[in-house]
């Protein structure tokens, strides 16, 4: 049997985003969120302004949860550089996700302030998302 000829380093791949979230799906600390319904990068930038408006809404009230982090650098070459001498600079830093995935919780708001708190918030990130709320709530 053929073994595949092994190399002294392996090649960096960006990786394949098939398939639903296998953990992170399930709400743990909030009574809502949202849920991702697309795969896709989130950067730290988006992260970060989608914070900024769910807890400018809440006025600061409540806890609110980022279940999501950016660990995964992008590369990329400067413009007009040839092919070759190996790879780029960090451009940024991504956080995979992947359809299911929980991206943020809320609690300690009412019901109509968090809503629109994560729609707010969902309007910053590039992915779709669905506002889940807790089995345990009780309005």
């Amino acid at each position: 049997m053929l073994q595949p000829k092994r190399t002294k380093f392996r090649k960096q791949q960006k990786g394949r985003m098939k398939g639903n979230s296998g953990r992170g799906h399930l709400l743990s600390n909030g009574t809502f969120g949202i849920k991702s319904l697309d795969s896709s990068f989130i950067t730290s930038r988006q992260i970060e302004a989608a914070r900024i408006a769910a807890t400018r809404y809440m006025k600061r009230e409540g806890s609110l949860w980022i279940k999501i982090f950016p660990d995964k650098p992008i590369t990329k070459k400067p413009l007009e550089v040839r092919m070759g001498k190996g790879k780029g600079a960090v451009e940024y830093w991504a956080a995979v996700v992947k359809p299911g995935r929980i991206l943020f919780e809320v609690s300690g708001v009412p019901l109509d302030v968090a809503q629109e708190a994560l729609r707010l918030a969902a309007q910053k990130l590039p992915v779709k998302t669905k506002f889940i709320i807790a089995r345990d709530y009780e309005a």
